[in-house]
């Protein structure tokens, strides 16, 4: 087990890391999830011991690692910043770590050929990396990762150099081989799509500070803040100032409607809703929803899907909707919402929102 004890990082004047605490088991995938600037590299750094805490410790199964270089910890590491040493061949370059264990040449050679077959990589092994396209590099790295076998593997958005198939191909199968080996593994993603495909754990972090930690689908359900929400949605989460009087939310604009009964608990007053792009649709899905008229600002279409933009009141929306569509900008439509669906904050950005019925039956369509 990996374990971070109130772990701060400050240089100069800057917080890149403020009292972290988390605990990471053998065998699991756990995310790092947060825009670029919100922690995920420098806390990773903290893990390899590439820097050191200015508070706090770190321990590995129990021993105190704090201050041990990472040439003496049981680690693998694979960073933006991926590097290959460019006079060996792509097959001396995975074979590396294995050399240095003194493992035996059959052992190496079926663990290079099994690695380099997963990268897609066998027709390259007798190439130096500087004969490999940039991709191809990072899929060099990340194999030299895989043989190493190390109890703690790091990876940092080690997929955005790949090309689509691949990448959904490695998604599916790192967690399944680093499980297997009981690694620890840490991946770090600027995506919340990716998060959810993944699985496992994910830690949302805001200026280097964890917002929440646990299994990643009760993250992305049941938020404990808004920062947490705003970071596990991508299109952003839509929000909207609203009062809570007696039985009626009242939204900002002028629209109103019942309050649905697991939020009857909560005390009048001023709240903030947020709500995922494809929960708005151009049908309405059941019978609580409600109808909102909102003004089109812009479109973009992907093929299977279509993002709408809207303006409703003062506020900025995305919809998600499946299937093409081409509204004219400026055309007023009708959206419709579920208020069964909505996240609830309070003045201090707090989350006021009991589970869902119906949650553990939501899909995640939409979520990317």
């Amino acid at each position: 087990m990996l374990e971070l004890d109130g772990i701060t990082r400050v240089v100069g004047a800057h917080i890149h890391i403020s009292d972290v605490s988390l605990k990471l088991e053998r065998g699991t995938l756990n995310v790092l999830l947060g825009p670029t600037l919100s922690g995920k590299t420098s806390l990773m750094r903290l893990m390899a011991g590439l820097d050191k805490p200015t508070h706090g410790r770190l321990t590995f199964d129990g021993v105190d690692v704090t201050g041990v270089p990472p040439q003496k910890r049981d680690i693998a590491m694979v960073f933006q910043q991926f590097i290959n040493y460019p006079t060996m061949t792509v097959y001396e370059n995975i074979a590396s770590p294995m050399r240095v264990a003194g493992a035996d040449r059959k052992t190496i050679d079926d663990a290079v050929q099994n690695a380099a077959e997963l990268m897609k990589l066998t027709p390259y092994l007798q190439r130096t990396p500087l004969n490999l396209s940039g991709g191809q590099q990072q899929r060099c790295a990340l194999a030299r990762a895989i043989v190493k076998n190390a109890g703690l593997v790091l990876l940092d958005e080690p997929l955005a150099n790949l090309d689509y198939k691949l990448r959904e191909e490695l998604r599916a199968e790192l967690p399944r081989i680093f499980a297997e080996a009981g690694t620890i593994f840490v991946y770090a993603t600027t995506e919340p799509s990716e998060a959810l495909l993944l699985g496992g754990n994910t830690a949302t972090l805001s200026e280097g500070r964890i917002t929440q930690f646990g299994k990643t689908i009760d993250v992305f359900r049941q938020p404990r803040d808004l920062i947490t929400a705003q970071t596990f949605s991508d299109p952003p989460l839509n929000t909207i100032a609203m009062r809570k009087m007696g039985t009626s939310f009242q939204i900002e604009g002028g629209f109103d409607f019942t309050v649905p009964p697991h939020f009857g608990s909560i005390a009048d007053g001023a709240y903030v809703i947020g709500f995922q792009p494809h929960h708005l649709s151009l049908t309405r899905a059941s019978a609580p929803s409600a109808a909102i008229k909102a003004t089109v600002t812009a479109m973009e279409i992907t093929g299977s899907e279509s993002f709408v933009h809207l303006r409703y009141a003062d506020a900025r929306w995305v919809m998600l909707t499946p299937g093409v569509h081409d509204f004219d900008v400026d055309a007023q439509i009708e959206v419709f919402l579920d208020p069964q669906l909505l996240l609830v904050f309070d003045s201090q950005g707090r989350s006021v929102t009991n589970a869902r019925p119906g949650a553990a039956q939501e899909a995640l369509h939409g979520t990317n």
